[in-house]
């Protein structure tokens, strides 16, 4: 069931579906009649999410850590590289002058699934505004960290651990214990607890956004993540505006939230 972190073609397939259906609708109906001219994806991966924009004309740049993940990309983009409409760069974000690396600001930022794996993701933020031009918006996406896979323990070996919903809640040094007694190799066992000191609530998400003077132009919360549809076959489901208004139990309840903010 969980297959699809190793299939990198089916997660480029599925990271394409959901921008296309859902994201980039999202940003259409918050920003009606707004043009993305230049796109920047911070942690692009295999850069799935970048070819909706090119298919809307739009000239993206990518940014990721993993090489191997830029030779996937640049694989799926050989056309457009080639072309001068797409590049991608295997630097650290916070290393990278937008105006001397880059050629200039942005339309739009997109971090989708990037942000909770992050630390120090208040200062991160702060220096997200550099790479915006005047009028420009940063798209996130992230599980909250409580919710029953927020922990990212699906990436496990092991299929009952990998099914485990909020295993990852557990005291750090149980949890620990449980996915070396399950066997799991040393670096899936240092990316969970990475993510584990990383995750990031609704709640701090959106205190960080407004201790660095950011605004939120539009939120969406969902009960059902839409990129489970792919994944799952669950139909995505909006989260109910009850359960929103609960503090800190709506993490437990919300699979996904999209953010778009100034």
């Amino acid at each position: 069931m969980f297959g699809f972190h190793k299939d990198k073609e089916r997660y480029f397939d599925i990271q394409y579906s959901v921008t296309r259906e859902y994201v980039l609708p999202f940003l259409r109906h918050v920003l009606p009649g707004k043009e993305f001219h230049r796109v920047l994806e911070i942690g692009c991966g295999e850069a799935g999410v970048l070819k909706c924009f090119l298919e809307e004309g739009a000239f993206c740049t990518g940014i990721e850590l993993s090489p191997s993940r830029i030779a996937s990309a640049e694989h799926y983009h050989e056309e457009a590289i080639a072309d001068g409409r797409i590049e991608f760069i295997n630097r650290n974000v916070l290393d990278i002058d937008p105006e001397i690396d880059l050629g200039g600001t942005y339309d739009l930022v997109i971090l989708k699934d990037v942000i909770e794996h992050i630390p120090n993701q208040h200062t991160f933020i702060a220096q997200l505004s550099a790479f915006l031009n005047e009028d420009g918006v940063i798209f996130f996406g992230f599980p909250p960290w409580q919710m029953p896979y927020g922990g990212h323990q699906q990436i496990c070996r092991s299929k009952w651990l990998s099914k485990w919903p909020w295993l990852h809640l557990l005291p750090t040094g149980l949890y620990r214990s449980i996915l070396r007694w399950a066997g799991e190799p040393d670096f899936i066992v240092e990316e969970l607890l990475e993510i584990k000191e990383t995750g990031l609530s609704i709640e701090r998400f959106e205190r960080y956004i407004r201790i660095n003077h950011l605004r939120i132009v539009a939120a969406r919360h969902y009960l059902i993540n839409p990129i489970y549809l792919y994944k799952f076959g669950l139909e995505p489901r909006l989260q109910s505006g009850i359960v929103r208004r609960i503090p800190w139990l709506k993490n437990f309840m919300t699979s996904g939230v999209y953010y778009v903010v100034k």
